[in-house]
């Protein structure tokens, strides 16, 4: 739990994050943090769901009982925010999600919002990069192996949805999916799938992860096992430092950045302006940019 200290007349946020363990979350988790220390009389209280749908739930009932201002949900499934959205508003208090978007994000009740990212970008940049890297490679025909996020998840889904579409495209479709299956955002996870793959003895050019820490695994067992880094095209979604030192190193081709500072601070704002009475817009789309080796300096010090 994380606490500040405030003044007299303090807004007391709740925060509910879906899981702490994750390097992306936990980015924005401490900006959010050092970001409220500098807004006068803001007190967060951050929680870890553990990924678990009825912690959060619980989290989120416990904040409303506390009598807090505004609460920020990070949803552990984006498919359960109905039932969230629901509880804040009956109780009258304000809610913003944040990065994932809700399932009932056409339909959100007054004074609630969301603030992330539009996830169709971020896909579609990443494919459509691996697309042009394996044309430039002189590949006329090419293999590719997809690792998913967590399927419970919004982002996951609409990653894996936007590879597909790409390679549905005249200009890319002489890309295959010739494996596609889930590491559940995680690294272990994802070097178990390589490893897998491998010892199975499927044939790919490219590795088409819906984030960093999966194709960062995919890395490690594709090394362990000998392949070839400089014929091998991978790519990733977030930029966070391991997969910035990955790129730096020659490992990862393409990755894409998602502006968490942005989003959690995004959030913050919103979520106190709601507790003020003021209106916010319902939806704010934080864009994606897609980095490469040749700009990737520009994001050193962002994530």
């Amino acid at each position: 739990m994380s606490s500040i200290a405030s003044s007299a007349l303090a807004e007391n946020i709740g925060v509910s994050m879906s899981l702490f363990d994750d390097n992306l979350l936990t980015v924005m988790r401490n900006d959010m943090t050092n970001y409220a220390t500098t807004l006068n009389g803001v007190t967060l209280q951050i929680e870890d769901a553990q990924n678990d749908v009825a912690k959060q739930q619980s989290q989120v009932q416990n904040f409303i009982a506390a009598g807090v201002d505004a609460i920020i949900v990070n949803p552990v499934d984006t498919d359960a925010t109905a039932a969230i959205s629901k509880i804040a508003s009956n109780a009258g208090i304000p809610l913003v999600y944040v990065n994932r978007l809700p399932v009932n994000l056409g339909k959100l009740p007054p004074k609630q919002a969301f603030v992330g990212p539009d996830e169709r970008e971020s896909g579609t940049l990443q494919t459509k990069e691996i697309c042009r890297l394996l044309k430039q490679a002189g590949k006329t025909k090419a293999n590719i192996v997809v690792m998913m996020g967590e399927l419970s998840n919004q982002a996951a889904r609409q990653r894996t949805q936007d590879v597909h579409e790409v390679i549905a495209t005249p200009e890319c479709s002489f890309m295959k999916i010739v494996e596609e299956q889930t590491a559940n955002w995680s690294r272990t996870q994802g070097a178990d799938l390589m490893s897998n793959w491998l010892s199975a003895g499927v044939q790919f050019d490219a590795v088409v992860s819906n984030n960093d820490e999966m194709a960062i695994g995919a890395i490690q067992a594709m090394k362990a096992a000998r392949v070839d880094m400089k014929t091998m095209i991978v790519g990733g979604v977030d930029a966070t430092q391991d997969a910035l030192a990955a790129m730096a190193a020659g490992d990862l081709d393409v990755t894409v950045f998602q502006n968490v500072v942005g989003q959690g601070r995004g959030a913050l704002d919103a979520a106190l302006k709601l507790a003020r009475g003021k209106k916010v817009e319902q939806k704010v789309f934080v864009p994606f940019e897609l980095v490469t080796p040749a700009n990737l300096q520009n994001y050193r010090a962002k994530n």
